[in-house]
């Protein structure tokens, strides 16, 4: 590929090559299941992993309210969550997925975790680089964590 443009010198260190190929994968993972919208499954899976108010799945997920009250309530209508409203705050309520939703969870995560290791096997080290793509997570709560201390003026 020639280096043209904008793109010039974007292509050394391959970073744009990766952002590319994430975005690709994404796609690949979202459809490799119809059970879920990847919207939906963020929802749903952050839930499941402990975040059980609206506003905190908000925030680890960098969306806004309408777009987490809309996942939600689609979430709800299908039997994989309920809401549960917070003692003593009437605005608030706790999430939590229902066993139907944590069985599609399992179903989606499987199919997705099938897909991820088809498309590894085709790399050379496959193994090192699911282990480098899992550490992504642990750095993303470590950015949005520094983002928040910024806000809130505390020390990083």
């Amino acid at each position: 590929m020639t280096k043209t443009g904008p793109e010039k010198g974007v292509h050394d260190d391959g970073a744009l090559e990766a952002v590319r190929g994430l975005a690709r994968v994404l796609r690949i993972l979202e459809r490799s299941s119809h059970e879920l919208s990847m919207p939906h499954y963020r929802v749903l899976a952050s839930v499941a992993a402990g975040e059980e108010r609206a506003s905190r799945v908000a925030e680890r997920l960098e969306l806004g309210r309408p777009a987490i009250s809309s996942a939600v309530e689609a979430l709800c209508a299908r039997g994989f969550m309920e809401r549960r409203e917070v003692v003593g705050d009437q605005r608030a309520f706790d999430l939590r997925v229902t066993p139907e939703g944590v069985a599609v969870l399992q179903r989606v995560e499987h199919e997705m975790t099938e897909a991820l290791r088809a498309l590894c096997a085709r790399v050379e080290g496959s193994e090192q680089l699911l282990k480098s793509l899992a550490t992504l997570d642990g750095a993303v709560d470590a950015m949005f964590a520094a983002k928040r201390a910024a806000r809130e003026g505390a020390p990083q």
